[in-house]
């Protein structure tokens, strides 16, 4: 399996890149991991929330192939423990799927299709946090997921 992370807009603190950039190092030790960013859309001044969403949405579903599962990081998404969220991947493995899409949306979340189209929603937490900061939460969710498949020592109970 492999598992993709679409993400609206670049990320600009360098800081962040860096953990991003180290976390996605040690997940490859584990599966075929890839970040890709979509890029902000052009004039959302002129744009209403609706319209943004709708744009951002046909620009994510651009993205995907017939064989991928769609998973949104949603904060009306279903919250898991590390150790869940490591089991889920497991599930996701066993079941033979090829790649595994997670996305992170625009500041307004997604549009009706993409909600439409997605097999599942993921909630890293009940607080809202930036969506630059989402990238590496679930990066590093991941990699902690696969080194608790892994009996590794990186996550303690």
């Amino acid at each position: 399996m492999k598992i993709k992370l679409l993400a609206i807009g670049k990320t600009d603190n360098k800081q962040l890149i860096q953990l991003i950039d180290e976390y996605q190092k040690r997940l490859k030790h584990y599966i075929k991991f890839e970040l890709e960013i979509i890029p902000d859309i052009k004039n959302v001044k002129n744009l209403s929330e609706v319209q943004q969403k709708e744009k951002e949405g046909e620009l994510i579903l651009n993205k995907l192939q017939n064989t991928d599962q769609l998973v949104l990081l949603d904060d009306k998404g279903k919250e898991f423990t590390s150790i869940e969220f490591s089991k889920y991947l497991q599930k996701k493995m066993n079941s033979g799927l090829k790649q595994l899409v997670l996305v992170i949306g625009g500041p307004y979340g997604f549009s009706d299709l993409v909600y439409k189209k997605a097999q599942g929603q993921l909630s890293l937490s009940k607080m809202t946090f930036s969506h630059q900061m989402i990238r590496l939460f679930i990066v590093e969710q991941l990699y902690r997921g696969f080194t608790i498949l892994k009996n590794e020592p990186y996550h303690h109970e």
